[in-house]
């Protein structure tokens, strides 16, 4: 699967972005942060891509999507869209989290790169990989923190991305570490290129998963669900 044609889809966050790429090269990309819902943009952008590159959806050979943390409702469009194309000829789905592919956006200079994204109520999702482009956090798994609580695990000189609605818990973090360096991101949010990239990556491996069992990673509870079952996280 290392040169697959790929269909990559991210909609974590409010921009909606979609890529076409062969191996780890992307070949096209499109996104769109108009106020319509992830569900009203993303067929039509998928359309346009493939109309774009001269590809037929019945070539592609294997997705990746951005499986979470993120935009609860976001998540479950793009997976459940991805699910639907993939299931119809049990084509492999690449599970990308959306921290790791936050951290991919980082220039790779050799330093950890952690990831910060607004998990509400004074909570932060949070990631931290030894360098940029690794499709698994191998310093901190995916997990929601306080900024206090991420100072006290964040490696010395660390990088930090900063996602979207996460720059107030990045100030608080960059006043408890000042060695750490905050790296903003023009439209907030993991690109579907650093998707396509990162499932090229975890496809190589053998690592495609069964559409049919995916579910998005939300890590923590909707606050409905939090108040139902008395438990906030996963």
């Amino acid at each position: 699967m290392a040169s697959s044609l790929l269909l990559a889809v991210e909609t974590a966050t409010r921009v909606c972005s979609v890529a076409l790429a062969r191996g780890g090269e992307v070949l096209a990309l499109r996104a769109n942060s108009d106020t319509r819902l992830h569900s009203e943009r993303l067929l039509p952008m998928i359309d346009a891509l493939l109309g774009e590159t001269g590809v037929k959806l019945a070539e592609i050979e294997a997705f990746a999507v951005s499986i979470g943390p993120g935009s609860f409702t976001g998540l479950r469009i793009g997976l459940a869209t991805l699910k639907a194309f993939a299931l119809a000829d049990a084509r492999p789905v690449a599970a990308v989290s959306t921290l790791a592919a936050l951290c991919a956006s980082a220039d790779d200079a050799g330093a950890p790169v952690a990831a910060l994204l607004d998990a509400r109520r004074g909570a932060y999702y949070a990631a931290c990989v030894s360098r940029a482009g690794l499709a698994r956090a191998d310093l901190l798994a995916d997990c929601v923190l306080t900024p206090p609580e991420l100072a006290a695990q964040l490696p010395r000189g660390a990088r930090v991305v900063v996602g979207e609605g996460a720059q107030e818990g990045a100030a608080q973090l960059a006043h408890l570490r000042r060695d750490l360096t905050l790296l903003a991101l023009p439209n907030l949010g993991a690109s579907a290129a650093s998707i396509a990239r990162l499932g090229a990556q975890l496809l190589a491996a053998g690592e495609g998963r069964d559409p049919a069992a995916l579910v998005p990673a939300y890590l923590r509870r909707a606050e409905a669900e939090a108040r139902r079952t008395g438990r906030a996280f996963e």
